[in-house]
């Protein structure tokens, strides 16, 4: 059959999201869900909620949900843009500022669906490696990067839970003459963020996603920071009314209730502390993450192998083949019941 699509799209191999299995008794850690229920507010909204509204069409610019983030935020609603969660948002983004003629820088290894936006639009990529051993930003990131228009930093990264210093991105945006988006995806988990400087320099937006921290990854829902002409772009390329009404409803009853937040986040930053130490102790190589995963390298060194015979036993981890990461598994946090089933399969493996 002839194809009508652009070349750069059959050429494409496409973004090939986290695994959403269908198995009896399964531990599932291999796409960072949080291992808790969101905020009990959330369910209350949505029990009160009208059903005779969804035959309206809901807030075309989500306008109470980026109040409650400006006014945490200590910013005014023209610096926030909702999206249908991050990648939507990501989506936008790659539309604005890239083209054949304005090529992406990326980190690598990295979050993969960046290229495969590239792509969409045929804009080169250029591909900056990290550290093989500690995975940190190279000194010269910047010549690297300096004949792109877009430079794409996810802190902490993924798939390694890197949390590059703060000064050394700081440094990167006040002098990268493009825009800086950092996607802060996992910053809930971190002990640092860089909110601060998408209110102090007009070149750097700051993407966040409700599926991580908020436990919502089912909703759909992410917000980004940045000045107000950057922001006025970007709604320029969103969909008409991309952020449903429920979802509008429940992140802001979510997003209200940081007493709650804080203390989830807070238990699984100290779940990650244990399940770091016990695989220490089992002799794996676990580089520091101030995400709700940890990249770990198993005692031989055979990414594969583990991730194979985890599956036997219904314990579903992320597993990346590319030359750098293949060595590694990425393994979510899950709640201590689950960690506590992968430690024990790990040691049936390694018996």
């Amino acid at each position: 059959m002839k194809s009508y699509f652009r070349p750069e799209i059959d050429a494409m191999a496409g973004y090939v999201p986290g695994e959403q299995p269908k198995m009896a008794d399964l531990v599932k850690l291999n796409t960072n869900e949080n291992p808790f229920a969101p905020s009990p507010e959330v369910e209350k909204a949505l029990k009160n909620f009208d059903c005779g509204k969804l035959r309206r069409y809901p807030d075309p610019m989500a306008d109470s949900f980026r109040d409650a983030v400006a006014s945490f935020w200590g910013v005014e609603r023209g610096n926030v843009i909702a999206g249908n969660g991050s990648d939507d948002l990501l989506t936008m983004i790659f539309r604005a500022f890239t083209s054949p003629e304005l090529p992406v820088a990326v980190l690598d290894p990295s979050y993969s669906l960046y290229p495969e936006l590239a792509a969409m639009q045929n804009a080169p990529v250029i591909r900056i490696k990290l550290a093989e051993k500690n995975f940190a930003l190279p000194e010269n990131l910047l010549a690297q990067a300096q004949e792109a228009n877009l430079l794409m930093i996810v802190r902490p990264n993924a798939p390694t839970g890197t949390l590059f210093p703060k000064e050394t991105v700081r440094h990167i945006c006040q002098k990268f003459d493009g825009i800086v988006v950092i996607d802060e995806a996992y910053a809930d988990f971190a002990s640092d963020n860089c909110i601060d400087l998408a209110k102090e320099m007009d070149n750097v937006i700051v993407i966040r996603t409700f599926s991580k921290s908020y436990a919502m990854a089912g909703i759909r829902l992410g917000y980004g920071l940045a000045c107000k002409e950057i922001i006025s772009g970007l709604m320029k390329l969103k969909d008409s009314y991309n952020i449903d009404m429920l979802a509008q409803l429940a992140g802001e009853a979510s997003f209200r209730d940081h007493a709650y937040f804080e203390a989830r986040r807070k238990e699984v930053i100290q779940m990650r502390r244990e399940l770091a130490d016990e695989l220490k102790k089992r002799g794996f190589y676990v580089p520091e993450s101030e995400s709700n995963f940890l990249f770990v390298s198993p005692p031989d060194g055979n990414g594969k192998g583990l991730f194979e015979e985890l599956r036997k036993r219904a314990v579903i981890v992320r597993y990346f083949s590319a030359p750098v990461t293949a060595p590694y598994l990425r393994i979510t946090i899950g709640n201590p019941e689950e960690n506590a089933r992968l430690l024990k399969a790990i040691d049936e493996i390694y018996a």
